[in-house]
């Protein structure tokens, strides 16, 4: 589905500025749709008779009057002769008898969207009447509200030309509104705008209260106290404001944001959205904490393992037997390699690791091991991106296992050479080969049979813990291949 700046620049001829102001007219028309209780839809005309709709919005306050996507559709003049006149007339045009849409009796309006003197779109309210609606005062405030909010939209003051980069994450009417009269006094207050007063510390009604010295003597940082005053005073003033969070002296935290109402040029008050966030805050802390204890945990981890590797390299010091001596060293570099990875975890938020960053980190240590007794190199190839904490170790492990085959038994001493890594990444598997331009296999070699500890290795990890597959062939050209397959779907 194209989006509304692709349908824009296909079939419009519209300025910069003309896209823009749409472009904020639909981020924040969601509250004009639920202050409504309307479906809105945004058309732009096409010719003197043709109007294309462009962008839909749907109320999560009331049932929808457009059920199904209208967005790409068009419509002439004869069908909805309201566009036009909105157009021609530069004013909200009200249809006085409903029709029907699907089988529902829906009511549609029309807001022109004014950008200096001239309208470049027009804004469809559809009402679903099919459930009757008792007045009440939510509904009557919401409704009132919406009018100032629509009559600013073809006045061209709202939205205010600067956006708004916080729109999606600020409070929604559901959340809490709470109407303010042009004094500053409240009129109308929502049931959880209410609660949200009331878990900051605020035991009565909002009625008749003034409202920004009110919050200001509930938050308790002076500063974000005189913050929120001050915006809630320069709503009244015309000035929009963006959105803050601020904490109260009994610790909860309720996010704000005040819009202006001026109708026609003319002071009507101002509404003010809000939103208790208490209880996510705090699980936001508890998972930071969280995140915290982890990441200390896999530095502890990688602390203790090199430890044990520095333990492991001062006993082999003390041997003479080459046996053992070579034993130890395989047991340090694979100590060494999962303690890369818990390094890695340690810096991470997520639980994900870079597996390319590990395997720049292990494949030099692959080479200082291979660099006494033979001249082998070793190149990385492709990318592994990045991958869940419980398959990174497994795989690293498998990694350096392979690669260290490579150099014990693919080549005699001093003997010249190149081990390729190469990896590619779909969104169901990653597949990982190694190749040597070595000696190749001994005949009758099979991976099933061996008694190399390091293979039996990559066989209990590849099966158990990466459930994977792992197949060793020989190559064409000279040398051997080992090749990897992981699965990946699945994985978080």
């Amino acid at each position: 589905m194209s989006t509304l700046t692709d349908l824009l620049a296909e079939h419009t001829k519209l300025s910069g500025a003309a896209v823009d102001h749409l472009q904020l007219v639909v981020a924040e028309w969601q509250l004009l749709s639920d202050l409504s209780f309307a479906d809105f839809l945004m058309y732009v005309p096409l010719d003197e008779q043709t109007f294309l709709c462009v962008a839909q919005a749907r109320p999560t306050t009331a049932p929808t009057a457009h059920p199904e996507d209208v967005v790409g559709s068009e419509v002439d003049t004869e069908e909805h002769p309201q566009l036009r006149r909105a157009i021609d007339e530069q004013r909200i045009c009200r249809e006085e008898d409903p029709r029907w849409h699907l089988g529902v009796p829906v009511r549609r309006e029309t807001i022109p969207v004014r950008l200096g003197t001239q309208v470049i779109a027009v804004l469809s309210r559809s009402t679903n009447l099919a459930v009757p609606r008792v007045p009440s005062p939510l509904e009557i405030s919401y409704l009132g509200s919406a009018a100032d909010l629509c009559q600013m939209i073809a006045d061209g003051t709202f939205p205010a030309p600067e956006p708004s980069p916080d729109v999606h994450t600020s409070p929604r009417v559901g959340d809490g509104l709470i109407r303010l009269d042009p004094s500053g006094a409240v009129v109308f207050a929502s049931p959880n705008a209410l609660s949200a007063y009331h878990r900051m510390g605020h035991a009565s009604d909002l009625v008749g209260v003034h409202l920004a010295p009110l919050t200001r003597s509930l938050i308790g940082d002076p500063f974000d106290a005189t913050e929120v005053a001050q915006r809630i005073r320069q709503a009244l003033d015309g000035q929009p404001s963006m959105r803050m969070e601020a904490e109260s002296r009994r610790g909860a935290a309720v996010l704000f944001r005040s819009l202006p109402l001026r109708p026609r040029g003319q002071a009507a008050g101002a509404i003010v959205l809000c939103r208790d966030v208490t209880e996510v805050r705090r699980r936001d802390r508890a998972l930071m904490s969280k995140d915290a204890t982890i990441r200390e945990i896999h530095h502890r981890v990688k602390n203790n393992l090199q430890t044990v590797a520095a333990l492991l390299r001062l006993q082999s010091r003390r041997l003479t037997n080459p046996e053992a001596k070579e034993a130890l060293a395989e047991s340090v570099r694979r100590v060494t390699s999962i303690a890369l990875v818990h390094e890695t975890l340690s810096m991470s938020v997520d639980e994900r690791v870079d597996l390319d960053d590990v395997v720049d980190k292990v494949i030099p240590m692959m080479s200082d091991v291979a660099v006494t007794e033979t001249q082998v190199k070793v190149r990385r190839e492709g990318g592994f991106g990045i991958v869940p904490a419980e398959i990174a170790t497994p795989l690293v492990m498998v990694l350096t296992e392979l690669v260290q085959n490579a150099f014990e038994h693919a080549y005699a001493p001093g003997q010249r050479g190149e081990v390729v890594v190469h990896s590619e990444r779909s969104a169901k598997w990653l597949d990982v080969s190694i190749t040597d331009d070595g000696k190749g296999l001994p005949p009758g070699f099979s991976l099933e049979r061996t008694d190399r500890l390091g293979l039996q290795i990559v066989r209990t990890l590849v099966d158990s813990e990466l459930r994977g597959s792992l197949s060793l062939r020989r190559r064409p050209r000279g040398g051997t291949e080992a090749v990897l397959r992981v699965p990946l779907r699945g994985r978080r």
